[in-house]
């Protein structure tokens, strides 16, 4: 499992998906999580706006990634 840190409280999931590397833009991590593609702390979530938090595990197919302040 990879680590990502950001430097404030929380993160949403469609910018994650970017930052990650799991989604090239917007559009795709729009789809991917509308689609119940997008596991966090492994439950299937569809709210782009979701807000990520330090500790939280966020899933998308083989990839996993803890979120870290």
């Amino acid at each position: 499992m990879n680590e990502l840190k950001i430097n404030t409280d929380f993160i949403k999931l469609g910018q994650l998906m970017k930052l990650a590397g799991f989604a090239d833009s917007g559009s795709y991590a729009k789809i991917f999580i509308k689609e119940g593609l997008v596991k966090v702390n492994g439950e299937i979530d569809i709210r782009r706006g979701r807000k990520v938090y330090q500790g939280d595990i966020v899933s998308f197919e083989d990839n996993e990634v803890k979120v870290i302040v």
